[in-house]
């Protein structure tokens, strides 16, 4: 398992993450909202425990976008207030779990498992297709038995392209499902982040552009040969 803390108290997330360790849990730290949202876009992360008073953009703003996202990522709320209010509100932006400060580390591991195993229940199937496995649950990619370090967007197109199992998908359809509904359709983000992707995913390149028409999972990449595609 492996868990983002968001918490602006050093003494206190540094003391979380080293009792995590010793739980066989691995803990990354930000200390504020841009730093966390900067970590979610980078690694993949079974669970996040937030502070809902960070500097930068809140725990509240963080959750929000973790539930945007349409990860699925479990959330746990800390706060210093134990009011029914602050409780609801939380579960309202989408947490998962609350727990007030001062809090015993043995609790925060007991609700950290707990969380663990309700999404385990739930989780998506592996996909895998022209020797890539995609892991929905772990957000996680291989390719050819090596693991592949993706962004978040990243991740998020290939999973669209990987679903649709070779099939051809539009520009317009990837900005539809890997973005949000303000993303502007004239933005050459899709470009990019295609890009982006196949640099990732090394060569032989994988994913084929189709002029005009969007892009695909290229079934017919011959991992063996030199040039990449069978003839």
């Amino acid at each position: 398992m492996r868990v983002l803390i968001v918490e602006d108290e050093p003494y206190l997330a540094e003391a979380v993450r080293d009792g995590l360790r010793l739980e066989s849990i691995a803990a990354d730290i930000a200390g504020d909202g841009n730093s966390a949202l900067e970590l979610l876009g980078v690694n993949s992360y079974d669970l996040a425990v937030l502070d809902r008073d960070v500097p930068g953009p809140s725990g509240d703003e963080i959750a929000r976008r973790i539930v945007a996202s349409g990860s699925g990522m479990p959330i746990l709320m800390l706060t210093a207030a134990d009011r029914i209010d602050d409780k609801a509100s939380g579960f309202e932006l989408g947490a998962d779990d609350y727990l007030t400060k001062p809090f015993e580390l043995r609790e925060l591991v007991m609700r950290l498992r707990a969380l663990d195993r309700s999404r385990a229940h739930t989780r998506p199937p592996v996909s895998e297709i022209a020797g890539l496995r995609l892991d929905p649950f772990r957000r996680q990619v291989f390719r050819e038995g090596h693991y592949v370090a993706l962004t978040r967007k990243q991740f998020a197109v290939l999973e669209v392209l990987v679903a649709a199992g070779g099939g051809i998908v539009s520009a317009e359809e990837l900005l539809e499902r890997a973005w949000d509904a303000n993303a502007d359709p004239f933005t050459n983000a899709v470009r990019i982040t295609v890009s982006g992707l196949r640099k990732r995913l090394g060569l032989p390149w994988l994913v084929a552009t189709v002029a005009g028409v969007g892009y695909r999972i290229d079934t017919g990449v011959d991992t063996t040969r030199p040039g990449g595609t069978r003839e």
